[in-house]
């Protein structure tokens, strides 16, 4: 059955319209006349029966209708935008794939071990869009995801990567610059989506903090590593994102870890690992592999 669609030409020029308010700065915008512009708009009034702009005088005002259409219209138009040059960066003679990731594992574990992917297979290009909530990966653009173990991916196929055990580290110039050093007595970081994390680490180490949840509040882990680093306090936060800034001696970890406080990393495919394409099977397998000499 024919889709029942305007055309491109007389969307693009609502959506610049009801953006600017105004047919002539549309116009400019699409190098165009004024006058094409409110002829489309007003082919697109026809073809939908309803009028999208009030006409008043030599001014116009978008109607009710005509305000959520041209959020519809901007938002399939992005979409459309955004797919389109997704395409032209594909490789001619290779593939690619589009990867969700938590950012801060992105930008902590992932990336800086992609190299060594792209030695293997360097005809396949990984995309990484950051996702800090589980989704349905049907029809979301998205070929994987890693992200921590969730009931929300039932149905789909996810394969154990990493432990994250959190660990408290801070800089080396706060101890040495405060007089008393224990946990109790150095200000505390914390990261907003986890508020009660130094509550159930002080309890599983037998630690008595006076106040656990004094501090300023992150939203990333990454936040939380920097702030640590400058000085700012003590940081609970994932020791493989960290591991090369203790090495360093940038960061120090005199206190244990908080194993009982640790989450999971998966891997989440839409189908089981031997019937995915081959350029995610060679990224999954790869990945796992990775991640082998750090799991249990």
């Amino acid at each position: 059955m024919r889709r029942k669609l305007p055309s491109n030409a007389a969307l693009m020029a609502f959506e610049a319209a009801a953006r600017h308010g105004s047919f002539a700065r549309a116009a400019e915008e699409l190098s165009l006349t004024e006058g094409a512009i409110s002829r489309q708009i007003g082919r697109l009034e026809e073809f939908l029966g309803v009028a999208l702009f009030q006409r008043i005088g030599n001014r116009v005002r978008l109607a009710a209708s005509g305000a959520r259409y041209a959020v519809q219209v901007r938002d399939i138009l992005d979409r459309l935008e955004r797919d389109s040059l997704y395409l032209m960066g594909q490789p001619i003679d290779g593939a690619s794939i589009e990867i969700a990731a938590l950012p801060t594992f992105a930008t902590r574990w992932l990336i800086p071990r992609l190299k060594r992917f792209k030695e293997r297979h360097p005809h396949i290009t990984v995309h990484i869009a950051e996702r800090m909530e589980p989704f349905v990966l049907a029809g979301s653009g998205v070929d994987a995801a890693i992200h921590f173990e969730h009931p929300a991916w039932a149905g789909m196929h996810s394969h154990h990567l990493l432990e994250e055990i959190l660990v408290p580290v801070c800089s080396p110039a706060l101890l040495e610059t405060s007089a008393d050093t224990t946990l109790a007595a150095l200000p505390l970081l914390h990261r907003r989506q986890n508020p009660d994390a130094w509550q159930s680490y002080a309890l599983a180490a037998g630690i008595v903090l006076a106040n656990p949840a004094v501090g300023p509040r992150y939203d990333l882990h990454g936040m939380l590593i920097e702030a640590a680093l400058a000085g700012m306090g003590v940081a609970l936060v994932p020791r493989l994102y960290i591991e090369e800034e203790i090495r360093q001696g940038r960061l120090v970890a005199p206190w244990p870890d908080g194993h009982t406080i640790s989450k999971k990393f998966c891997l989440v495919l839409p189908e089981p690992m031997d019937l995915t394409a081959s350029p995610l099977q060679a990224f999954a397998l790869w990945l796992l592999e990775e991640a082998q000499p750090a799991m249990p």
